[in-house]
C-alpha cells in the first residue's frame, strides 16, 4: 500500500496489441489521481520497465507474442516492493487465471470491463483491495475441475489450520470479500489492527496476496 495517498497512482501498462495499450492509455489518463508512467508490448520488458519508472500498478495482458503474462507476473512479483498486478484477460483464458492467481497478481479483469471499472480496480488493488470481475469468477467457478477443487479444499485446511482463532475470524471475513472497515467493525478491532492480521495470516500460510488468501478461505468442506 502507498505511504501517500495524495500522489497520483502510477501506472504500468503491458499489452501486445498496440490499439489496447492506447486505449488503455487514453482511458486512464482521464481520472486525475492516476498516472501513465509507461507501456511496454511484452513480458519480458516488464521487469525494466518497472525498474525505470517505478509503478504502484501494473495492468498485465496474460497472452502475448513474447514472455506471456502469467510468468512475467510472477518473476515480478517475486521481487522485493514488486507492484500490484492486474490481470487483463478474455472469455476464453480461464485456466489461464488461475496460473496468474498462483503467479501473485491481485486482480482479473475482462478486457470488456467498462473504463470506470478498469479505474476503479486500479484504485482498490492500490488500497489493499483484490478485484475480480463478476463475470470471470462464474466462468471460474463453473469451470473447476474435480481434481482442482480437491486440491483447493486440502489447501484451505491447511491454511486454516496454522491460523490462531483470531486470524481465523479474520480470514473467514476476508474470504467473504469484506473490506477491511468492515472486519474491523465486526471484530471490534481498528483498521491498522485487521491489516496487521492480513499480514500475519499471509505469512503464515505462504500466501502472496489478499486474492490467494480469499481464494484459500472460501472454499467449501
Amino acid at each position: 500500500m502507498r505511504a501517500d495517498a495524495s500522489v497520483p497512482i502510477r501506472v504500468l501498462i503491458v499489452d501486445d496489441d498496440a490499439l489496447v495499450r492506447a486505449g488503455l492509455t487514453l482511458m486512464l489518463k482521464g481520472a486525475p489521481d492516476l498516472h501513465i508512467v509507461g507501456a511496454v508490448a511484452d513480458g519480458g520488458e516488464v521487469e525494466r520497465a518497472v525498474a525505470e519508472h517505478g509503478p504502484d500498478v501494473v495492468l498485465m495482458d496474460i497472452r502475448m507474442n513474447g514472455l506471456d503474462g502469467i510468468e512475467a507476473t510472477r518473476l515480478l512479483r517475486a521481487r522485493a516492493g514488486a507492484p500490484e498486478v492486474v490481470v487483463l484477460t478474455t472469455f476464453d483464458a480461464d485456466e489461464l487465471v488461475f496460473r496468474a492467481l498462483r503467479s501473485g497478481a491481485s486482480g482479473f479483469l475482462l478486457k470488456d470491463t467498462p473504463p470506470e471499472g478498469i479505474v476503479d480496480a486500479v484504485r482498490k488493488v492500490v488500497a489493499g483491495e483484490p478485484i475480480l470481475s463478476p463475470s470471470v469468477t462464474r466462468k471460474l467457478i463453473a469451470h473447476l475441475v474435480p481434481e482442482e477443487e480437491s486440491r483447493r479444499r486440502t489447501d484451505a485446511r491447511q491454511v486454516l489450520a496454522r491460523l490462531s482463532e483470531r486470524e481465523r475470524e479474520v480470514a473467514l471475513a476476508v474470504g467473504q470479500g469484506k473490506p477491511n472497515a468492515v472486519i474491523a467493525g465486526e471484530l471490534h478491532m481498528s483498521v491498522g489492527t485487521v491489516k496487521g492480521y492480513i499480514s500475519r495470516i499471509l505469512t503464515k500460510a505462504a500466501l502472496d496476496n489478499r486474492v490467494q488468501l480469499a481464494s484459500s478461505s472460501t472454499t467449501p468442506g
